[in-house]
């Protein structure tokens, strides 16, 4: 049998937890998840993944870059001067 080393890491229960319930779901211990995780980089000579930034849908971009051209003043917005004023306006919609 080959011989073994010790890793230690940390990381929060909440995230132990249910890493733990994963590989369950696939008869592996967290152990045998970090043993294929490493061998899996040494293979690929990297992260066995990319690393990026997380995507957003068209519609959430959509509404980021409204944001951002309303905080910047180009899209001009209504103010009112108590939120009376607001709901006021709001019921008159409906």
């Amino acid at each position: 049998m080959a011989k073994t080393s010790n890793i230690n890491i940390r990381i929060d229960l909440e995230t132990k937890a249910r890493a733990e319930q994963l590989f369950a779901s696939f008869g592996i211990t967290v152990s045998d998840a970090v043993n294929i995780f490493l061998h899996q980089s040494l293979m690929v000579g990297g992260l066995p993944f990319d690393m990026k930034q997380p995507g957003f849908n068209v519609e959430t971009e959509a509404a980021m870059q409204e944001a951002r051209n309303i905080t910047s003043g180009k899209i001009p917005t209504k103010s009112y001067t108590s939120a009376r004023e607001l709901f006021d306006e709001l019921d008159r919609e409906c």
